[in-house]
């Protein structure tokens, strides 16, 4: 690597406040099993802290499992419950309101909060799953986008203020990742190509059988 010029970028790691308040807990329906069949049937999210000029701020993110598309994010400058749920809120509306949805998360305060637990209640008959406490790998595929964002994206240094983090995250969620970036889970499609063969396919076969 000396020779070749090359430099080890290491993500360091970042610490989170702790809440004291209790919080409800959910099982881990989920179970690891990340190859849904379908869209909108099994949603992911998570939180990570994002550097600019004099601090942080956060993103969170919702990801549908069946193609690894973002379905919803948003940023702020406090990773609380109003971040995850404005996420979420957006997921929600742009799939059109979606039935029995499992919505897997960690175990964060900002996913265990009151006010986070009866909005997923609010959906319609979405349930809602959770990691175990301290794994990280119970929630892998949303993980591995926050790495591929911070590898292939975001400055060393991050950015000067939460607004170019905003037009930067944007920037990679729907000109890049969603459209052009493969993804080997996919077998070499992007999230949008796959989840257009798989409509494509479904509206071929209604129409057979009419």
């Amino acid at each position: 690597m000396k020779q070749m010029g090359l430099i080890s970028r290491q993500i360091k790691s970042h610490k989170y406040k702790y809440c004291k308040k209790a919080h409800k807990i959910h099982d881990n329906v989920l179970g690891r099993n990340f190859s849904p069949t379908v869209p909108n049937q099994v949603w992911t999210g998570d939180v990570t802290y994002i550097r600019i000029k004099g601090g942080w701020c956060y993103l969170a993110i919702v990801m549908d499992l069946y193609a690894r598309r973002i379905v919803g994010f948003s940023l702020s400058d406090s990773p609380n419950t109003n971040l995850t749920t404005s996420a979420l809120k957006m997921a929600y509306h742009i799939r059109l309101k979606p039935k029995g949805v499992l919505f897997h998360s960690d175990q964060g305060s900002h996913y265990t909060s009151e006010a986070f637990s009866d909005f997923v209640e609010s959906c319609d008959d979405m349930t809602h799953s959770m990691s175990r406490r301290g794994n990280c790998w119970d929630n892998a595929p949303t993980e591995r986008f926050f790495r591929s964002f911070k590898t292939e994206w975001m400055p060393k240094h991050g950015y000067e203020d939460i607004d170019e983090a905003k037009q930067a995250v944007s920037a990679y969620i729907w000109d890049y990742y969603q459209s052009v970036r493969p993804h080997r889970f996919n077998n070499n499609l992007t999230p949008l190509a796959k989840e257009r063969l798989y409509f494509n396919k479904t509206s071929y076969e209604l129409s057979k059988k009419s």
